[in-house]
């Protein structure tokens, strides 16, 4: 009996994680557009605003999303979902390296000029805060600071 209870846990752990690693992400629930403000509660949000702590975008606004789509697209398991540095947006998604969960961070460049970072996941209410370490660590390396900066919101 200990066998079937374990192969049932086993079978729906391999159905669970293979859910969570093939479930397709659809570019229409996922590349939001930040300035409508539709993000989830726990979303992790930097902005990158002339009035901010951090200044004023340095330089073009779509050079820098550049730069941070070079360095997003350096970060481990992590691909382009949609859009573009010349469009002003754009939506990555980076899997943990275990279980496979994805977790989305779009960037777009408001006006100001400014550039807005969101992190969110798809499963769960809670991160761990990986979305919002991830969203510090890049915006760190293309402000150049000494340590990663706090969330700011919208």
């Amino acid at each position: 009996m200990a066998v079937y209870i374990f192969l049932a846990v086993l079978t729906a752990l391999a159905i669970f994680v293979g859910y969570v690693r093939l479930a397709p992400s659809d570019p229409a629930r996922w590349h939001v557009d930040l300035a409508a403000g539709n993000l989830p509660a726990n979303a992790h949000v930097l902005c990158i605003r002339p009035d901010g702590p951090y200044g004023p975008i340095p330089g073009d606004p779509v050079a820098f999303l550049t730069r941070l789509d070079a360095l997003a697209m350096a970060t481990p398991r992590t691909k382009r979902l949609a859009g573009s540095p010349a469009e002003g947006r754009v939506t990555w998604i980076t899997r943990s390296a275990l279980m496979g969960f994805p977790d989305y961070t779009t960037a777009q460049i408001m006006d100001g000029p400014s550039l807005c970072i969101a992190g969110r996941q798809r499963f769960g209410s809670e991160d761990l805060g990986v979305n919002a370490a991830r969203i510090g660590t890049w915006a760190q390396e293309l402000l150049g600071l000494a340590k990663r900066p706090e969330m700011t919101g919208l």
